[in-house]
C-alpha cells in the first residue's frame, strides 16, 4: 500500500460553486516534494490539514474531523472507464490517492501511518456537493456517485508530519467494530436505517453523524 500523490489546489473563482466569494480549492495538483499535514482546528475556524491546500468554504469543508481527504486510484479508475475520459490524481479533490488501500473498506477510527511521522484516522465517507458535481460535468453527478456508494475517506490527523508521493501506508490501528467508510456513508445517505449500527464506532465518528446517529436513535429505535 502507497501513497500515489499528495494533492493541493489553490483558490479558484468559478460559477459552479455556492461557497462565501465563490472560490473553491477543489482542482488539486500533485505537489511538489515533501508536504507538511497536521490538524487544522476546528471546523468553521480551521481550513485543510494539508499545508498549501486552500479550502474556502469553511461551512462545509475543513476542520480537524476533515483534515484530509483520500481517494484510491482503483476507483478513479472505476470512474474512469464509467466517464470514458481520464482522470487524474486528484481529479475528485481529493489531498491523498493512494494505491493497494481499500479505502471505502477501511474502519472508521482505523489509523493509518505514512511516512515516517504522520498518523491518519478515519471519521467519516465524503458527502458529495454541488461544487463536485460542477467540477466534473456530468449531469446527474450527485446521485450517480452517491448510489455508488465509494466515497472516499475524510480523515483526522493524530500525529503531524510530512509525506510524500510513494511513501508507504501502513495500518496501525484496525477497531473491532464492522463500521466501515462505505457503510457509514450509505446510513447517512441512502439508507437512514443503518445509523443506528454507525454508533458502535463510538467516538471515532465524525461528530456530526454521530449527533445525527444518536437523534436518529432517540427518535426511533436501534
Amino acid at each position: 500500500m502507497k501513497l500515489l500523490t499528495v494533492n493541493v489546489g489553490r483558490p479558484k473563482r468559478v460559477e459552479y460553486t455556492d461557497a462565501p466569494g465563490g472560490a473553491t480549492g477543489i482542482d488539486k495538483r500533485p505537489a511538489d516534494g515533501p508536504v507538511r499535514v497536521m490538524d487544522p482546528g476546528p471546523k468553521g475556524e480551521g481550513a485543510g490539514g494539508v499545508a498549501g491546500d486552500a479550502v474556502c468554504d469553511l461551512r462545509h469543508h475543513g476542520g480537524t474531523d476533515q483534515a484530509v481527504y483520500a481517494f484510491a486510484r482503483e476507483d478513479l479508475d472505476f470512474w474512469e472507464r464509467e466517464l470514458g475520459r481520464p482522470l487524474a490524481n486528484g481529479a475528485f479533490g481529493e489531498n491523498l490517492t493512494t494505491s493497494g488501500l481499500d479505502v471505502n473498506g477501511a474502519r472508521i477510527g482505523e489509523r493509518w501511518r505514512i511516512g515516517d511521522e504522520l498518523l491518519l484516522e478515519v471519521t467519516s465517507g465524503r458527502v458529495p456537493c454541488r461544487t463536485f458535481a460542477g467540477r466534473l460535468g456530468e449531469k446527474g453527478w450527485v446521485k450517480r456517485f452517491t448510489q455508488q456508494a465509494a466515497p472516499g475517506a475524510y480523515l483526522r490527523v493524530i500525529e503531524p508530519g510530512e509525506i510524500r508521493a510513494g511513501d508507504a501506508i501502513e495500518i496501525v490501528h484496525c477497531p473491532d467494530h464492522e463500521v466501515t467508510v462505505g457503510l457509514s456513508f450509505r446510513a447517512d445517505t441512502t439508507e437512514r436505517t443503518l445509523l443506528p449500527q454507525v454508533l458502535a464506532a463510538g467516538d471515532a465518528l465524525h461528530p456530526e453523524q454521530l449527533k445525527d446517529a444518536r437523534e436518529y436513535v432517540a427518535k426511533y429505535g436501534a
